[in-house]
């Protein structure tokens, strides 16, 4: 059952209580690897496995996970070429209750560092949950981020 979560801002990065924050460099430089984070929605299922589909929505987007995992989420700032963050407004997700993602691209040798942060509240499960699958959303973060630049490469 779908549910709306709290709506928090884009300070909850920093204070959230469950924080995963993955990284990476890449060779496309940050105005490109932004273009296909913030612009190319529906192209996200093409380099993150996980992502089933996703659609731009005013002011947001839909996106379906792989196991039906459903968010509306709402974007938060969009300021190329350094910072793409949205907020989880509504999913099906057990045991959550706010929830922000923020991709940060800074220019790195040969390219981008993307500094992906999954900002999470929720029930004291869902909490330990995203504690113990920390290494698999990692190699997910990383998959995708290969993914993304072999796309970006092509």
């Amino acid at each position: 059952m779908a549910r709306r979560l709290r709506p928090v801002g884009i300070g909850f990065v920093g204070t959230a209580p469950v924080r995963l924050v993955f990284t990476r460099n890449v060779a496309a430089a940050p105005e490109v690897v932004f273009r296909a984070l913030a612009e190319d929605v529906s192209g996200w299922p093409e380099w993150f496995s996980a992502v089933t589909s996703a659609r731009p929505t005013e002011g947001g987007r839909e996106v379906r996970l792989r196991g039906g995992t459903r968010f509306e989420e709402s974007v938060l700032v969009a300021k190329a070429p350094e910072v793409y963050a949205y907020r989880v407004d509504v999913t099906n997700a057990p045991g959550a209750r706010a929830w922000v993602e923020e991709w940060h691209l800074t220019p790195a040798a040969g390219g981008t560092r993307i500094r992906m942060t999954f900002a999470l509240d929720g029930t004291a499960a869902f909490r330990l949950l995203w504690r113990l699958v920390r290494p698999g959303v990692g190699r997910a973060f990383q998959d995708a981020a290969r993914a993304l630049e072999r796309r970006l490469a092509g």
